[in-house]
């Protein structure tokens, strides 16, 4: 022992976060709110989609209430990948890391379409 004080965790709380559930908007999944590693779950790790709960321009709750969608893949520097949603009503933006039982088929689609669906036409290589 270090002889450091940490800051006690509310029983009560961790109980709360474990046991807490939610509905996915999309697929109607039912979900904990507890993901794999002990963090806290906001999409659905089914179909991937979120609700849009939080104003990241006004950092607290959002009014707006809609389905999040996701749209991308972003990877960090650590390597750590994010799942970039879009409000499929204002078009807020936001980021949210993934969890270790999220989709894995649709997280490697939505990492391979720029590849797959490129804003070009290929045949413009074989002219290089």
């Amino acid at each position: 022992m270090s002889g450091k004080e940490y800051p006690r965790v509310s029983t009560h709380k961790t109980r709360q976060v474990l046991t807490d559930t939610f509905a996915c908007v999309r697929c109607g999944l039912t979900v904990t709110g507890a993901a794999p590693g002990g963090g806290r779950r906001n999409h659905c790790p089914s179909c991937l989609h979120s609700l849009h709960v939080f104003d990241r321009a006004e950092g607290g709750p959002s009014e707006c209430g809609s389905r999040m969608a996701p749209i991308s893949i972003a990877v960090l520097r650590s390597g750590d990948w994010m799942i970039i949603h879009r409000c499929t009503r204002c078009g807020e933006l936001t980021s949210n890391p993934i969890s270790g039982d999220d989709n894995q088929l649709i997280l490697m689609r939505m990492a391979v379409r720029p590849l797959a669906q490129p804003p070009f036409p290929l045949e413009t290589f074989g002219d290089l």
